[in-house]
């Protein structure tokens, strides 16, 4: 079997509230290997949601991490931001339950697509606007040129 591309080891999550660190998480243990997928499932509340944003550094301040997480054999856990900026988007993405709230209202499409890809690869404006039309294509968003100007409120 090939090597895994995530390796979590005893990951654990917890938030500080009024003085107490309560749970979220605990002692969490999985792998995800090349072409294969891997289903977290549980009840409301069991700490999936937690679990995947903290694999990704997206708490709130009040939370802390523990364990290892590994992509590609590289400890993300307590990573420096330029290690984490270098691996989001193009080794590990979060994809937001809410598509509602997982865009900016007050800017367009468009620019939120052309940040990300400038933030996390090295291009330039053109070559980003023509990146982001060619992903709208991709999941066939109608329009693709004209729906790069419009707000997430209008498609």
């Amino acid at each position: 079997m090939s090597e895994p591309v995530l390796q979590v080891r005893d990951f654990t999550v917890e938030f500080w509230v009024d003085g107490v660190w309560y749970p979220a998480a605990i002692k969490m243990n999985f792998e995800l290997h090349p072409g294969k997928v891997l289903a977290i499932v549980g009840e409301s509340g069991s700490g999936k949601s937690t679990t995947a944003l903290g694999l990704m550094d997206l708490l709130a301040s009040n939370a802390r991490r523990s364990g290892s997480v590994k992509v590609k054999d590289v400890e993300m856990l307590n990573a420096k931001p330029s290690l984490l900026r270098k691996f989001r988007g193009k080794e590990v993405a979060y994809i937001f339950q809410e598509p509602m709230t997982a865009l900016n209202p007050v800017y367009t499409i468009g620019f939120q697509i052309v940040e990300t890809l400038r933030t996390h690869f090295d291009m330039g404006p053109k070559t980003a606007r023509a990146r982001a039309v060619e992903l709208l294509t991709t999941v066939e968003i109608p329009n693709p040129e004209m729906s790069f100007d419009k707000y997430p409120h209008q498609l």
